[in-house]
């Protein structure tokens, strides 16, 4: 890929002198007209800014102010995917889009309108959008229709959604570019690793011998790596905090009916969550900001009606640890299982809670907590839910029941058990109405009594929030990725019972071997969660990028 060339200020400026009008007049018009007056600072010239560890702010406000353009921040970022993404055998990246410079050029197109129609400079304009040419990875199972969208199966090669996605249509009208998609296990099915038969096998940008854990490992690598600024991610179990927690990143799961799942290839739809990951609690904030909220093709989004908050990134408090309560789940950090290293370091983030202002409360039990959670939780409604996606895709659909994969044998060696499971259930009855019924969350009495039994520990205990490390154990070896899967803790408990949860950093293990600080909270109250791990970001700074990934020449 070409790096777009030093733009000189001669050409920069042609704009303002037309060649109908005379020099003096015309030198004061045109889109630099506010920079041209004798009263006003020279304009800058646009040049290339460094990525690795910029901000979604920090790119809309370099654009804006002229120090750079849209162009030069996606080219940058295109720049990175083809110089590391193959040649260090990362494989974070499924399918680079042909016209994210195009789309960014449109971008710089509209800034100049506006400044054309009177706007100014400042990063505060909002006409501009909220993520303004803040460059983004999608997972590979987000509908995008100018794409492919595979679910990481090569059953769906070649899939191109009549539409987008609604996270991935709300981001594109926010001024988001969508600069690539990423690699997925297949079907979402692993938490383990993340291996498609589509795109083949993705590492760990931390350690390249290592797994990024699953299922959205392509985005969390490819976030690390700063192949874009932050991405979007799913989590049935753990796909979204999971990954984060191996590659040093904050992910955060919503409540269950806060953010819509529409167009995203389901796994199971009374559990699916999709959500942002991203290398700062702040860029999270701000793409969660314009991706939560009512969408009525999703109907889990009618609950979550009125608990959208305007602006996310206003709950983001350094100092909002301060007297808040916060109860250790000691059950997920047991030294008889979890790695030493881990807990270690885990040990020492409960003390850097506490300094930062927090109470800690240790060793907080939810009472039957593992008889509730073994009490048939889980639905195998994967050939269902897949019925009605490829429903929605309308007549190019490549296949019309997941179940015609198994007899075609197109699926790669880790999918085969979760076919023959997940898609066990009849295709055309809903679960509920199946025999045995599996409810949906709401009508299902099993997960609201374990959702009932976990605020009633906190009611009880007076507690704000639940802490324990997103995984006991470091990423595993990637060729043992599913021998060694141990210390996976976002299983269970959050999605069962629909809870928030975030990740954020807590440092590393083993040298460079990266630890997650999970903080779950109560239905709906993901601005404290965002004001708590924010907090902890912000007094302890322990995100560093990956060493095998440095900036370009």
């Amino acid at each position: 890929m070409s790096t777009v060339p030093h733009i000189p200020l001669f050409s920069f400026r042609l704009s303002c002198l037309r060649p109908r009008v005379a020099p003096a007049v015309g030198i004061c018009i045109g889109l630099l007209a506010t920079a041209c007056s004798p009263a006003s600072e020279p304009a800058p010239i646009p040049a290339p800014i460094p990525v690795e560890r910029a901000s979604i702010a920090e790119v809309r406000t370099a654009i804006l102010e002229g120090r750079t353009t849209c162009r030069m921040v996606v080219q940058a970022h295109l720049d990175r995917i083809e110089a590391y993404d193959a040649s260090t055998g990362l494989g974070a990246i499924s399918e680079v889009n042909p016209r994210a410079l195009v789309q960014a050029d449109s971008l710089d197109r509209a800034l100049a309108d506006h400044r054309r129609g009177g706007g100014d400079r400042s990063a505060g304009s909002a006409a501009l959008g909220p993520l303004f040419c803040a460059p983004l990875l999608v997972k590979d199972n987000f509908d995008t229709h100018d794409l492919p969208t595979t679910g990481g199966s090569i059953a769906l090669a070649g899939n191109l959604p009549p539409r987008d996605a609604f996270m991935v249509r709300r981001i594109r009208e926010a001024g988001a570019v969508v600069v690539a998609k990423t690699n997925m296990a297949e079907w979402a099915f692993s938490p383990r690793q993340t291996v498609s038969s589509s795109y083949g096998t993705t590492a760990n940008a931390y350690a390249l011998d290592r797994t990024p854990a699953g299922s959205s490992g392509g985005t969390a690598s490819g976030v690390a790596a700063a192949f874009g600024v932050a991405g979007l991610g799913s989590d049935t179990g753990n796909s979204i905090r999971g990954p984060s927690s191996h590659l040093a990143l904050v992910g955060i799961r919503s409540t269950l009916g806060l953010t819509s799942r529409a167009g995203v290839i389901p796994l199971a739809f009374d559990r699916d969550v999709a959500g942002p990951m991203g290398r700062s609690v702040e860029d999270v904030a701000r793409i969660f900001t314009v991706v939560a909220g009512f969408d009525p093709d999703d109907p889990y989004t009618e609950a979550g009606r009125g608990h959208a908050h305007a602006d996310y990134t206003t709950f983001l408090d350094p100092e909002g640890l301060q007297g808040r309560r916060l109860g250790v789940l000691r059950v997920f950090a047991d030294p008889a299982t979890g790695d030493t290293a881990v807990l270690a370091r885990f040990d020492q983030a409960l003390t850097e809670l506490a300094e930062l202002g927090a109470e800690v409360v240790d060793d907080v039990r939810i009472p039957d907590q593992a008889d509730l959670l073994a009490a048939g939780l889980f639905c195998r409604r994967f050939r269902y839910d897949m019925g009605v996606y490829l429903a929605s895709l309308g007549e190019g659909a490549p296949i019309r029941d997941v179940a015609e994969v198994l007899e075609t044998g197109a699926y790669g060696p880790d999918a085969e058990g979760g076919l023959r499971s997940f898609g066990s259930r009849p295709l055309d009855v809903h679960p509920a109405d199946d025999d045995p019924p599996c409810p949906d969350f709401r009508e299902h009495e099993g997960r609201q009594a374990l959702l009932e039994a976990v605020l009633r520990t906190m009611d009880e205990a007076e507690l704000d929030a639940l802490v324990f490390p997103t995984w006991s154990h470091p990423p595993a070896p990637l060729e043992r990725a599913n021998q060694e899967y141990r210390g996976d803790n976002s299983q269970g408990l959050i999605p069962a019972a629909g809870l928030p949860a975030i990740t954020v950093p807590m440092g590393f293990t083993y040298g460079n071997l990266p630890a997650g600080l999970q903080i779950a909270g109560r239905p709906w109250s993901e601005g404290l969660l965002f004001q708590l791990a924010y907090a902890y970001e912000q007094g302890t700074r322990h995100h560093r990028p990956p060493e095998g990934f440095p900036p370009l020449p």
